[in-house]
């Protein structure tokens, strides 16, 4: 999958939405993670997303995916739908497989899939997974509320997802271009960390903003929250934590992970008065997390800073870069 532009979604997609429900608090924007409805006294979160650039354990990419959305909101996402379309020659092992991984993913986060649909569907060449999730609570978090003077934390690392997704579908590639096994099985492994919904919900009562940064990666995410809040983002780059394993698959490929899909990843603007509390909060957890810099006034955008020097700056839309060699492979 590669996302439409943000000119088209706001000219085109965004243009054509049906009647002004004044119980839609949030509806569809650039950068907003999941649909805030209210009913009566409670809050109702929703959020769609397909599963196109997977193959290896697409059940539990469906699962977790939408969950972050839900959870970055500081809602616990509890129900889900899923629709699998199977290409023709889909046997019932495979179907096996796709929901051994999504049971196991719903029994971890304490959710029940409700319902869905499920068909072969002529032309595919491999599965495609969309699922919606659905989560109610007191309040919720937007993107759009980022705070100038609040510090920008992410948890764990960048571009997990994609690593995982690299190491599982370029395996022989990878390994043609000498990268060991055992560091293609640590990066398949990065799978089973991409779930934010622990750490969103510890920080939904001292967080401004959170954003779960997917297609387009940490750069995108970033881009998004200074864009829907109306803020400058400044970013120290030697702060991002990187793990080696990411490191060494994407200069293999000469790809660059912080454009690259990165769930798994909580990125959080949060005041700087709380700093003591989320480090409380995340350490009984066990997440490690980083500051990386912070909100600042000026045009919505993205500084790029190493030693106090801005190396440049990020603005537009960004092409997913794990993406972008999926589809020309696949």
């Amino acid at each position: 999958m590669v996302k439409i532009s943000n000119e088209v979604l706001r000219r085109i997609v965004f243009t054509n939405l049906g009647v002004k429900d004044d119980d839609v608090i949030v509806g569809p924007k650039v950068g907003e993670d999941a649909a805030i409805i209210r009913i009566s006294d409670k809050y109702l979160a929703m959020h769609t997303d397909p599963i196109t650039g997977a193959i290896e354990r697409i059940g539990w990419f469906a699962i977790n995916i939408v969950a972050n959305d839900i959870a970055v909101r500081g809602i616990r996402p509890r129900w889900f739908l899923l629709t699998l379309l199977l290409p023709t020659d889909t046997n019932e092992d495979g179907i096996r497989k796709i929901m051994t991984d999504v049971n196991t993913a719903l029994m971890e986060l304490g959710g029940s899939l409700v319902g869905g649909h499920t068909e072969y569907a002529p032309g595919l060449d491999r599965v495609i997974a969309s699922t919606t999730a659905i989560g109610v609570g007191d309040r919720y978090i937007t993107t759009s509320d980022a705070q100038v003077g609040d510090l920008i934390l992410v948890t764990k690392y960048v571009a997990m997802e994609g690593t995982a997704i690299l190491a599982s579908d370029f395996t022989n590639e990878l390994i043609r271009r000498g990268v060991p096994k055992d560091v293609l099985d640590r990066a398949k492994d990065l799978i089973w960390n991409l779930s934010v919904v622990k750490e969103a919900l510890e920080l939904a009562d001292v967080a401004n903003a959170m954003h779960d940064p997917t297609e387009g990666g940490l750069l995108q995410g970033l881009l998004e929250i200074a864009e829907a809040s109306g803020v400058r983002l400044r970013i120290n780059v030697d702060g991002i934590p990187i793990l080696p394993e990411t490191r060494y698959l994407f200069n293999t490929l000469g790809l660059d992970p912080l454009k690259s899909l990165s769930s798994g990843m909580l990125v959080a603007t949060i005041p700087r008065s709380v700093v003591n509390a989320v480090d409380y909060k995340l350490r009984r957890l066990g997440i490690n997390y980083s500051i990386i810099g912070e909100v600042v006034k000026g045009e919505p955008g993205v500084d790029l800073v190493k030693d106090g020097e801005v190396l440049g700056n990020v603005s537009g839309f960004i092409e997913d870069e794990v993406m972008k060699l999926w589809h020309e492979k696949y």
